[in-house]
């Protein structure tokens, strides 16, 4: 389908365009998914601190890696200027920064409490691409990461741990992703 006859009023159009255009959003999870294990390490290895700031930091450098890692793939990377979807991926993505000082001042009383309430937070800002990308296996990738952040916090789990179960949860899911991708678009 060429721009011209590219029809943004259309859902499926739309959902069809971020597809193509971010490989069904795989790469974004894949790269988050290592940002999560980055900071694990970080952790262990370093300071809960400085694992903090690490997926701080790499949190804001998400999408500009899987854009890149996507390139690199032969994957577009972009969807076009006048598709709707585009505002609902920025509005999820300020509501996510709107609550990431809550995660920080929860690490303020116990450091693993930061990691794992930015798993719920990341959890929700999944559920939103149900919309944007028409997949379903973003509300059980969402759920997933929910279930854990709660297991997490219930068992007093440590903050290594909570990072790398973030980590390693949506690596799976990337890579889940990604295939299906592949599969759909005979490659």
């Amino acid at each position: 389908m060429t721009d011209k006859n590219l029809n943004m009023e259309n859902l499926q159009d739309s959902q069809q365009d971020m597809k193509t255009g971010y490989a069904y959003g795989s790469t974004g999870v894949l790269v988050s998914g290592f940002i999560w294990i980055i900071s694990g390490l970080i952790v262990n290895f370093y300071s809960p601190q400085k694992g903090i700031w690490a997926l701080l930091i790499g949190g804001a450098m998400i999408f500009p890696l899987s854009a890149l890692m996507g390139k690199l793939m032969g994957i577009k990377g972009e969807h076009q200027k006048n598709n709707p979807l585009a505002r609902l991926a920025m509005e999820g993505t300020i509501w996510m920064i709107m609550c990431i000082p809550l995660a920080y001042v929860l690490s303020l009383s116990k450091t693993e409490w930061f990691f794992q309430g930015m798993l719920m937070i990341i959890a929700g800002r999944y559920l939103t691409f149900v919309s944007i990308y028409g997949l379903r296996i973003y509300w059980i990738l969402g759920a997933a990461l929910g279930l854990a952040a709660f297991m997490l916090f219930r068992f007093e789990v440590a903050a290594f741990p909570s990072a790398l179960t973030g980590g390693l949860i949506e690596i799976v899911f990337g890579i889940v992703i990604y295939s299906y991708y592949k599969q759909r678009n005979g490659q």
